[in-house]
């Protein structure tokens, strides 16, 4: 699994016209899902990411994580997130993995969240559908983190 990771003061989703997941401070994850991914993957992921100290202290250090600033989060699936872009110019997205395996990870990484940070610290876009994604990328602070390559 990818996830991009943006530290925001604001940040939501719109489908046709209207907004769907909205949140303040937190972090706006864009998610991409392959077909080796697992729940262990995903498991990992969330432990990092709400774990992750990228909020600012009071001396202006980022010391604190999520839960520290009582921040929320917006999820959103993000299948080009697994584009190859070796050949050509239009990019594949072969390594992205089918509805049939992704929906039910990336449900399985929503509520693995919500149990993590609580329910009402989550929101989310609506999976497969074309979205219009606002954001103020606080720092702009960008972490891209990779199941596969847990550094």
């Amino acid at each position: 699994m990818r996830v991009v990771v943006q530290r925001v003061l604001s940040a939501s989703v719109t489908i046709d016209k209207k907004v769907v997941g909205s949140i303040g401070q937190g972090l706006m994850l864009l998610v991409g899902i392959e077909e080796a991914d697992s729940r262990d993957d995903a498991d990992w992921l969330v432990n990092k990411i709400s774990q992750l100290r990228i909020f600012s202290d009071l001396e202006g250090k980022m010391n604190l994580d999520l839960k520290s600033i009582d921040g929320k989060v917006l999820i959103v699936s993000q299948f080009t997130l697994h584009a190859s872009y070796k050949k050509g110019n239009r990019p594949s997205f072969l390594r992205a993995a089918h509805p049939e395996k992704s929906i039910p990870l990336y449900d399985y990484f929503i509520s693995t969240f919500k149990d993590t940070i609580g329910d009402d610290k989550v929101e989310t876009g609506e999976f497969g559908a074309m979205m219009d994604v606002a954001l103020v990328n606080h720092g702009p602070v960008t972490i891209l983190m990779d199941s596969l390559n847990r550094e």
